[in-house]
Formats: C-alpha cells, sequence, structure tokens
C-alpha cells in the first residue's frame, strides 16, 4: 500500500493523521520494523494501531504492559488442568500419556505475543505501555522481536509465518532502553492542532453542528494551556462534545456556569475541577467566540 493511500485508508477507518505519522507507519510496513509511539496520554496512541489493522484489514492482537506483566501473561502458558484431566481419562482407560503428548500444542494457551508470531494471517500486534513493564520484560521482547521467533523448551522454536507489523506505545513513564529504541521506528504523537482535532471530530462525530464542534475543540485547546493535573486528551474532546450535542446544543453557552456543569467529561481530578473558576471558564471561552480557521485535513 502506497503512502498515500496508508493516509486515505486510515481516514477512512476513523482516524485523521498527520503526514509524519503517516510516513512513519509506512515505512514501519515496508522495512517490516517495529514503530513506537510516544507521547502523554490521551494522544491517541492506542487508537493508531487499532485504526491501522482496520485500514490493512489485519486481525489486532494487544499486549496491554503493567508492572509485573511475566511470559506466562505475555507469550504463552500450559493449560495445567486439561492435561491433568488428560491424564486421569488415560489412567481409567488403562493407558499412559507420554511427556510429548501431553506438552503438545493441544494443551498450550496463546498469549498475545505468541499468538501474533504464530498468526496464519499477517497481524498487527499492539503492545501497549511498553513503559509499564518491567525491564527484564523488554530485554525479553527485544530478544523475541528480533527473529520474530519464539523457543518453548517442551516444543521447540517457533517462527513467524507472517511477521507482525508491532506497534509500542509509551507515555513515558520511565526511560526505555536505547537497545529497543534502536530496534523501533520512532514517532513523538502530540496533541493536534485545532485544525487536525476539529476534523477528527467531525469524522467520528459527524451529526454535531459545526459551530458547537469548532467552539469546543478551540475551548480544550485553550484548557489544555491552563495548569493541570491531567490534561484533556482527544478521547475527552470527544466524550465532551458528544454530551454537548446530546443536549441538543448547537454552540457553547454563552453562560460560564452552564459550561462548568458538563466539564466532568474533561476534568477528571478533584484539584482541577475545583481550580476552575467561573472566571477562568469566561476567559477561555472567549477564544472560540471569535471562531477558528480550519484548513484542509
Amino acid at each position: 500500500m502506497e503512502e498515500r493511500a496508508l493516509k486515505e485508508a486510515l481516514h477512512q477507518a476513523g482516524y485523521v493523521a498527520e503526514g509524519g505519522l503517516v510516513t512513519t507507519l509506512w515505512f514501519a510496513q515496508t522495512l517490516e520494523r517495529p514503530v513506537l509511539l510516544e507521547g502523554d496520554a490521551g494522544v491517541g496512541k492506542t487508537a493508531v494501531a487499532a485504526a491501522l489493522s482496520q485500514a490493512l484489514g489485519r486481525r489486532l492482537i494487544r499486549l496491554q504492559c503493567y508492572e509485573g506483566l511475566d511470559l506466562q501473561q505475555a507469550v504463552y502458558e500450559w493449560n495445567y488442568g486439561r492435561q491433568l484431566l488428560a491424564i486421569r481419562l488415560h489412567e481409567q482407560g488403562g493407558g499412559g500419556m507420554s511427556e510429548r503428548d501431553l506438552f503438545s500444542q493441544d494443551y498450550l494457551l496463546e498469549r498475545p505475543l505468541l499468538a501474533a508470531i504464530s498468526s496464519e494471517q499477517p497481524c498487527v500486534l499492539l503492545i501497549d505501555e511498553i513503559d509499564r513493564a518491567d525491564e527484564a520484560f523488554e530485554a525479553f521482547l527485544l530478544e523475541a522481536l528480533a527473529d520474530y521467533q519464539i523457543t518453548i523448551p517442551e516444543i521447540g522454536t517457533i517462527r513467524a509465518r507472517h511477521r507482525p507489523l508491532v506497534v509500542l506505545t509509551s507515555n513515558a513513564t520511565r526511560e526505555l532502553s536505547d537497545a529497543l529504541r534502536r530496534r523501533c521506528l520512532y514517532h513523538y504523537l502530540d496533541y493536534p492542532d485545532a485544525a487536525r482535532e476539529i476534523a477528527i471530530v467531525k469524522s467520528t462525530l459527524p451529526d454535531a453542528e459545526s459551530r458547537l464542534v469548532e467552539e469546543a475543540v478551540a475551548f480544550v485547546q485553550r484548557l489544555r494551556k491552563e495548569d493541570l493535573q491531567k490534561t484533556p486528551g482527544i478521547a475527552e474532546t470527544l466524550d465532551w462534545i458528544r454530551a454537548l450535542h446530546q443536549l441538543k446544543l448547537k454552540a457553547l453557552p454563552v453562560d460560564p456556569e452552564s459550561i462548568l456543569r458538563t466539564l466532568s467529561c474533561l476534568l477528571k481530578t478533584r484539584d482541577d475541577r475545583f481550580q476552575l473558576t467561573a472566571e477562568q471558564v469566561c476567559r477561555i471561552a472567549e477564544g472560540p467566540r471569535s471562531g477558528v480557521a480550519v484548513s484542509s485535513a
């Protein structure tokens, strides 16, 4: 798929991507290299993998990382309950089971990494929030992605029939190793500018009034410049505009108190909610009242 076609396919999948991201994803597909997407929570990193799988017509396999993630959750484990049942059934029949029969793929539970490696069709593997995993798991991941193969002692080495298109995301809660960064293409995903965020909202919520979308996006753009504990991301913008649309609004309310009552969609901590006064809301809302210049996406 050519770069321009990829951008259009992502748009058809509901993701309005800027040019630099499209180029990086096209390189990842063409060079068969993993891509590392880094950025604040809420900028749409996970959505990139979902849109990419839809655009390419590939299955999406997701590995959610967290502290303490080990090989049993990430790669594979044996179905011990089924193995025990098989042993008992064979004993009742007067026979036994060999170790080879017991440790075969029939009793193997595939976790995301093994599922991606052994997939019969090309897939997209999302390794979400790799910065939350331990360094030991990161080291294992380097080995697995180096040759796209996984060794299971009881069975042998399973090599990828089709190299998965790997997307790693990071919120930068810890520094990733240089070895991992060297193996990946890199793209920093920032909050979208007003024009692209408007395009994203209109693509997702086509029934919302254009004036409401433009005023609400401009409000969020200004709100992100405030001293907040949790900066609202694109998902929060969509939730807020969806809620305002459900209220049958065609534009932002003039009364700042009315806006304050709807900010549960945007503000997610106690401090952020109570530090924002009606006066501040009025100041932030002044920008949207003057309109937003929209460029073509």
